[in-house]
């Protein structure tokens, strides 16, 4: 048996939570992943994973040999891209996932200047406004807008850029039916809401230490921050959304900020960030370290 073959197994097995997902990353038949795990507790005469048909757990042995198994690995992946890629321009398949809207105006405009300084680096975007998993989905990167609530604390995460918040509408809008003095009037107003469920109606502010909640209402909710820019611009109602989408629609009037005295105060474990993250076994990586460094000197 190949211990470290074995070894590689295991681990992605217990990284995607089970047997056929992780043959299928390793390029492997089931059967072969199996056997390779099977081996490996026959040569440590220990149960490494409690098998069940719906899930796969760690025993208390096998997370402990999950533990050193896995910087094993990481190790190893490290000396090899520092030999493989060395001093030499990035080569090879780059996977990055990004959110839907942010990379279609601010990733996707840059890419032909990167490709034309790095032109061995093949790009594989997947844009999805859902969190992407580095492993379950085989990613080299992942781009990420403020909430890094779940992004577990093995990551490596660098900062790529800043951006704020504002409340903004249509001069149609404001025609109409004029504008908000105060937080607390946005509750007499149509707000187009941003959300992945019909429970995120509080916009919280910020102003002289004291924070304002108001619960607001619409007559549109959308898990598409495009959609409710194009609904905003044709004078619907207000929406509360991040410069990155509205500061072109900001400088040339399509759009009007108000209440710009009040920050935009955000919930726990959001902020104002655009970032990277990655694997540390990817700290070495140069297609990644080029790839993040090109960012942050472009989009900053």
């Amino acid at each position: 048996m190949d211990q470290f073959a074995a070894m590689r197994s295991f681990v992605k097995v217990v990284d995607v939570g089970g047997f056929s997902e992780a043959s299928r990353q390793l390029n492997l038949a089931v059967s072969s992943v199996t056997r390779q795990v099977n081996g490996l507790e026959t040569l440590l005469n220990t149960q490494l994973l409690n098998r069940s048909t719906r899930s796969i757990t760690l025993t208390p042995q096998g997370r402990q040999y999950y533990e050193k198994a896995a910087r094993i690995l990481q190790d190893v992946a490290e000396a090899n891209a520092c030999v493989m890629e060395g001093e030499d321009m990035p080569r090879g398949v780059l996977r990055v996932s990004m959110p839907v809207a942010f990379g279609r105006l601010h990733i996707a405009p840059l890419l032909h200047k990167f490709l034309e300084q790095y032109p061995e680096v093949k790009l594989e975007l997947r844009l999805s406004d859902g969190l992407a998993n580095l492993v379950e989905d085989d990613l080299d990167m992942v781009i990420r807008l403020g909430n890094l609530e779940r992004s577990g604390a093995t990551l490596i995460i660098r900062k790529l850029a800043d951006y704020s918040r504002v409340v903004c509408g249509s001069p149609s809008y404001f025609k109409r039916y004029g504008y908000p003095a105060h937080p607390n009037d946005l509750a007499h107003h149509n707000c187009l809401l941003f959300t992945y469920s019909t429970g995120a109606t509080r916009w919280r502010f910020l102003h002289h230490a004291e924070t304002c909640e108001v619960n607001v209402r619409g007559s549109i909710i959308a898990n598409n921050s495009e959609v409710l820019r194009q609904i905003c611009l044709d004078g619907v109602g207000l929406m509360l959304m991040p410069t990155w989408l509205v500061d072109e629609d900001l400088r040339c009037g399509r759009l009007q900020a108000v209440l710009t005295d009040f920050q935009v105060h955000l919930q726990a474990g959001m902020d104002r960030g655009v970032y990277a993250l990655y694997l540390p076994n990817r700290r070495y990586s140069l297609r990644v370290q080029t790839f993040v460094d090109f960012l942050v000197e472009h989009l900053k």
